[in-house]
């Protein structure tokens, strides 16, 4: 899928806007030339700027405002790309009752088998990359991840 350069472009420059706008409410900082606004101000103003030349190089083109790619039309690409979003809401919904490790269970092996994946290699992927993340998240990163009804076996 394409999107005209004019509507990124438009985000930008709405981005940058909104951004300016909301830095000119930060305290000035006394005896100092420059406050906390004074950086964000100066990206803001780039992500304008870039919005706003992305803008004319997207109207100057005349492309179409959006172009889906070939892939579109088929179904299994289609199904892939829903059962995504679909998955991220799923997740959302039931993380914190059911937990990371059987959430993340039970969507692999959705992904996996809906993107075309074997069993074999499905279930092996489905067991060992909820306690990897769950590894490399809870331990390394530490950040917390919803035990839900494993909390019993929380460690």
């Amino acid at each position: 899928m394409k999107i005209n350069d004019a509507l990124t472009g438009a985000a930008l420059l709405a981005l940058g806007l909104v951004i300016l706008w909301r830095v000119q409410g930060f305290p000035e900082m006394p005896g100092q030339r420059f406050g906390p606004a004074w950086f964000p101000a100066i990206i803001a103003a780039g992500l304008a700027g870039c919005g706003l030349v992305l803008m004319v190089r997207g109207v100057r083109s005349r492309a179409p405002w959006i172009a889906l790619d070939e892939w579109t039309r088929r179904s299994r690409p289609l199904a892939g790309f829903a059962s995504v979003i679909a998955g991220l809401a799923f997740y959302v919904a039931v993380a914190d009752r059911l937990g990371f490790h059987l959430t993340g269970f039970i969507l692999l092996i959705w992904w996996l088998r809906v993107l075309g994946a074997r069993w074999r290699l499905t279930i092996a992927v489905a067991i060992a990359a909820p306690v990897l993340l769950h590894l490399a998240f809870y331990k390394v990163l530490r950040v917390p991840l919803p035990w839900g009804v494993l909390e019993r076996f929380a460690f």
